[in-house]
């Protein structure tokens, strides 16, 4: 049936019955199934930066060409990071007394036993809002021993963790000990954490309720503490995969994205073989299936590397650009886990009407936003907005005032009950339990999540290929880009940068 469209929404209303036929849940799984293969034959991984990964771009290449698109492969260094063993963390003196610990991503790899000293600026206890400062200026660290080893003990807050190790190691610190903030939800064990690029030095997190314990034990004397990790970190060459449609304007194109690369722990056949399979399923039938969809707009089909690293392969498309080049993208559409175990339909929240803040994306946005609810409220399916916090390629679009948008199935937060009510599954256990682990394998798929998000995705792509009426009030696009604020995202991909 035709899907209704409001007038809010302020695009056409595009019969898009013949693609979402088309794009159908064993397309997208044979798609999968060559993924999975992949990893099982490139020691479980499609991380960017193994043969993993070049072999999945090497089957998405292939499939795009032969599918009749103009493909390039835009090839870029990077920062590959993989942590060998686990890192550790000891109290040594005066109480010997092991602590749980993870290292950042891009953290430098050592061994070290020094003094630990802690910033002149923590703040203990927490006050409720983010409160800490702590390594935030140079001027917070005392200046550090030139003849014997410490080690840098920092309080989460305000800046960058990037920016706070940054200072620590330009004061002369021979490695870096960062506990939460203790703040409400910021207490427990600092994991899952980015410093943005690599560091001279062993960096690891710690839990509030062990940092206090560290920080109080140095206002008694002096406390010895032994670090080390055991890192890779090293210059690596990945790509970025780019399909052109042959039909559309290209001053008006279309990006459509999802990335390709998986964490190196796992084969990654839902984060994000599931976008990855998706698009190409969508992006094959609408060039050679039924549908044979002539689009007004340009639609370019982009797979990115190194997502997982830091939403590099995006970052690098978008740096890439000239301005003249950026007033030609008429929107970005983002597709990443659209086959969570435990789904929810999660639309990206254009119009910021979910955020405390407000804060949506770019002018267009909202209208996007609408294109994904209006076609679930046709189908008589609930769904929900996701906050746009930096978590994934439409990161760089946003930064860069392009129109954003598109779909998500949920990955490690935990399902309420509120949305088990709507959406069946199991409330109290996560979206994706398999969430950057080595089971997130072919079995680690919802295919009612392919089937309802991948008809939705077909509905979107096609909709604003399609559509002759723009975003705005005025029925136009926006044809000139400016400047625009940088987005300060607490998370970059996956990991948290402050």
């Amino acid at each position: 049936m035709t899907v209704p469209v409001s007038a809010a929404s302020a695009v056409d209303d595009v019969n898009t019955d013949k693609l979402r036929q088309a794009v159908t849940v064993g397309g997208i799984m044979t798609h999968e199934r060559v993924l999975q293969r992949i990893a099982n034959s490139n020691g479980g991984t499609r991380a960017s930066g193994t043969p993993g990964y070049a072999a999945s771009a090497d089957y998405v290449k292939t499939t795009l060409k032969k599918a009749g698109y103009r493909v390039s492969e835009q090839e870029f260094e990077f920062p590959f990071y993989q942590e060998v063993t686990p890192a550790t963390l000891s109290e040594l003196s005066p109480v010997a007394t092991p602590i749980e610990t993870e290292s950042m991503q891009y953290s430098g790899s050592g061994n070290v036993t020094g003094t630990l000293v802690a910033t002149t600026n923590v703040v203990i206890p927490a006050t409720p809002e983010p409160s800490s400062a702590s390594g935030c200026a140079p001027s917070d660290f005392v200046p550090a021993s030139a003849t014997e080893p410490q080690v840098a003990l920092i309080q989460r807050g305000t800046c960058t963790f990037g920016e706070k190790v940054a200072n620590a190691a330009a004061a002369g610190y021979d490695a870096a000990v960062i506990f939460n903030e203790g703040n409400p939800g910021r207490t427990e064990l600092l994991s899952n954490v980015t410093l943005g690029a690599p560091a001279p030095f062993p960096v690891v997190g710690i839990s509030y309720a062990d940092g206090v314990a560290l920080y109080n034990a140095t206002a008694s004397g002096p406390v010895s503490v032994a670090v080390a990790t055991d890192i890779i970190n090293e210059t690596r060459t990945t790509t970025n995969i780019i399909a052109d449609s042959k039909k559309g304007n290209p001053d008006k194109t279309v990006v459509v994205g999802a990335h390709l690369d998986s964490v190196l722990e796992g084969a990654g056949i839902n984060d994000n073989g599931s976008g990855t399979s998706v698009l190409l399923e969508t992006a094959v039938q609408m060039a050679k299936g039924k549908a044979k969809v002539k689009p007004r707009q340009m639609v370019r089909f982009a797979f990115w590397g190194a997502e997982e690293s830091g939403l590099l392969g995006s970052e690098h498309y978008v740096a890439s650009l000239s301005n003249a080049q950026l007033s030609t993208i008429y929107a970005n559409l983002n597709f990443d886990m659209l086959g969570s175990t435990n789904y929810v339909r999660f639309v990206y929240d254009g119009d910021g009407s979910a955020d405390p803040d407000g804060a949506g994306g770019p002018p267009g946005s909202a209208q996007i936003e609408s294109v994904f609810t209006d076609y679930f409220a046709g189908q008589n399916l609930a769904s929900a907005p996701t906050a746009f916090d930096g978590r994934s390629d439409y990161g760089p679009f946003i930064e860069a005032g392009i129109p954003a948008g598109g779909l998500f199935s949920g990955a490690e937060g935990i399902k309420t009950a509120d949305e088990a009510a709507v959406y069946g599954g199991t409330a109290g256990e996560p979206y994706d339990p398999c969430y950057h682990q080595a089971c997130d394998s072919v079995n680690n798929l919802s295919t009612a999540a392919l089937n309802e998000l991948g008809d939705a995705t077909a509905h979107a792509v096609m909709t604003l290929a399609m559509s002759k009426t723009g975003f705005f009030e005025d029925g136009s696009r926006m044809a000139q880009r400016r400047e625009v604020p940088v987005r300060d995202f607490d998370y970059s991909g996956s990991h948290m940068v402050r």
